[in-house]
């Protein structure tokens, strides 16, 4: 995976008041944490790390006030629940070889078997062991054929080489679940109700 480079600066400032001036000022506030060291408190800018973090377990080149990079990955990410933007990131320091422990997005393709069933994804990541520096950006499954029933267990994705499976083996990721009966629709019953009322009234009326 490439490695996407970002400079950082430490910050002095903690509390709500200079989280919203940070934000207001297009950055982000973060903290870098891992190997025993002590966290650092980082302000990252905002477009960039917004970018960086579409690509799921990115790896980052921080460049911490112009003293040389420092990789990390981002271990939680919060975001505004309504505008969607970046509150606050934790990152996790990493070294080239390291192995670290990540969820990985699992991507279905291929068509079910017919008959509207629905396929649902019990687990949208997969928790991977992998080196820091080659973690991979998804799983690709495929789901061609499945019937109502069916399910896709964590061995069963195919992992690539120095990648090894961190849940339990038989964790279903994906299964396909049977359509179910459509309602009768509102207009139906609403037409139905009419003439249930006409038959009543014939039968009193023969009485």
């Amino acid at each position: 995976m490439s490695e996407v480079k970002i400079s950082a600066k430490v910050r002095s400032e903690f509390g709500k008041g200079a989280a919203r001036r940070i934000r207001r000022a297009d950055q982000v506030p973060g903290v870098l944490y891992g190997h025993g060291s002590d966290p650092v408190h980082l302000t990252l800018p905002g477009h960039e790390l917004l970018l960086a973090l579409r690509t799921p377990n990115v790896l980052i080149a921080l460049d911490i006030d112009g003293k040389g990079n420092e990789l990390a990955i981002p271990k939680s990410v919060q975001r505004d629940p309504l505008k969607g933007f970046l509150e606050h990131v934790d990152l996790l320091l990493v070294k080239r070889g390291e192995k670290v422990t990540v969820e990985v997005p699992v991507v279905a393709e291929g068509d079910l078997a017919p008959g509207g069933n629905l396929l649902e994804h019990v687990l949208n990541a997969l928790p991977v062991e992998a080196e820091a520096t080659h973690i991979p950006e998804s799983f690709t499954v495929s789901v061609e054929g499945l019937e109502a029933g069916a399910s896709i267990v964590a061995k069963d994705v195919e992992l690539p080489k120095g990648v090894t499976l961190a849940a339990e083996e038989d964790a279903v990721v994906l299964q396909v679940v049977a359509a179910q009966a459509e309602e009768p629709a509102a207009d139906e019953e609403a037409e139905e109700a009419p003439e249930a009322a006409a038959a009543e009234g014939d039968e009193s009326s023969e009485g």
